[in-house]
């Protein structure tokens, strides 16, 4: 009897294991792909559940920073205010902000950009608005795209791709209230960090960008952003970044990788950029900041060393000292702005 069948036999029960196991492990990266962009790629068309109640002039700071925080930079009642993203993929979306105008006429004016998932109503958002109408500048506090109470299209979490249109949605009303383009500013943290990179290399008349905890490239950014969620001090979990850029383009056709602030911060010559970091954040390493800032640099932007804040982790410089985050945050918006005309009390 010859043996050649059963070797024939075996070699097609191999194969279809070997099939099978492919789907199986195929369907099970999918899946957990798919997990993380559901969860991490979500907007919630909401505020943090700490934040939701907080306004300009009365809000509370996160557990385990003073209190005293809450009250050192107040603010006036703001102005309630809608405007139109420049996406005209959605022009008849309403975004919500606040305007609070300095006292002094012509002031310069800075947009300030909250995180993923979060909103205007963040506490640091809030701070960074009180530090600069401090020193003068009038401050426009906006929610982003299915964030806070701004309308939107997907309820999904684009990298920046889509929502820089948002921040410079920001930026023309601004410019149709008078304010010159070269006395506009705009500062991000986190997420809105790159949303605020990306809408300034976007848009050339952009005067200045203040960037805390940024990532460098998105890629690297989803990816750290998952291991500390997860708490994956291995990094094994960034096996799934690949499969979470793919769920995106399919389910919401946005391309989260197609602006890297790493790149887009070589559009800056010849204007001001800055960047700041946690020297303990556990979420995006202190390093970028000073990679962010090597490029722009070499790209002839103006821009002084990255402050990377001892002790401080993610978007958390401007709680561990805030003394030297005011003070240098507005320099670097007088610098870039000009003068406010005003002096900010001691």
């Amino acid at each position: 009897m010859s043996v050649q069948p059963r070797r024939a036999s075996r070699r097609g029960w191999v194969l279809g294991g070997v099939v099978i196991a492919l789907v199986l492990v195929g369907f099970l990266y999918g899946a957990a792909s798919w997990f993380v962009y559901d969860t991490v790629g979500k907007a919630p068309r909401a505020c943090w559940a700490s934040d939701k109640d907080n306004t300009p002039t009365q809000f509370k700071v996160p557990d385990g920073v003073d209190v005293a925080l809450a009250t050192a930079y107040p603010l006036p009642a703001p102005q309630d205010v809608t405007f139109a993203s420049r996406d005209p993929q959605i022009p008849d979306a309403k975004l919500a902000a606040w305007w609070i105008p300095a006292d002094e006429a012509n002031a310069p004016a800075v947009i300030v950009i909250h995180g993923v998932q979060s909103c205007r109503r963040e506490a640091s958002v809030l701070l960074a608005a009180g530090m600069l109408h401090k020193h003068g500048f009038s401050v426009f506090l906006m929610d982003l795209r299915d964030h806070g109470d701004s309308q939107g299209d997907d309820a999904r979490f684009a990298g920046g791709s889509e929502e820089y249109l948002d921040v410079l949605g920001g930026w023309d009303w601004l410019r149709a209230q008078g304010v010159p383009a070269e006395r506009i500013g705009i500062e991000g943290f986190s997420f809105g960090s790159i949303t605020a990179i990306v809408a300034g290399s976007q848009e050339p008349q952009v005067a200045a960008v203040w960037s805390d905890s940024s990532t460098t490239t998105m890629f690297e950014g989803i990816g750290d952003f998952l291991a500390s969620q997860i708490h994956d001090a291995t990094g094994i979990s960034k096996i799934l970044v690949p499969g979470t850029i793919v769920w995106a383009r399919l389910i919401a056709g946005d391309d989260l990788t197609r602006y890297d602030p790493i790149t887009e911060v070589t559009a800056y010559g010849g204007r001001h950029i800055a960047f700041t970091h946690g020297a303990e954040d556990v979420v995006l390493p202190p390093t970028m900041a000073t990679q962010l800032h090597d490029a722009a640099a070499a790209a002839h932007a103006i821009t002084p060393d990255a402050w990377i804040v001892p002790a401080a982790g993610h978007t958390g410089g401007i709680y561990v000292d805030p003394e030297g985050y005011e003070q240098r945050l507005a320099a670097s918006f007088t610098d870039a702005l000009g003068s406010t005309g005003a002096v900010a009390a001691p």
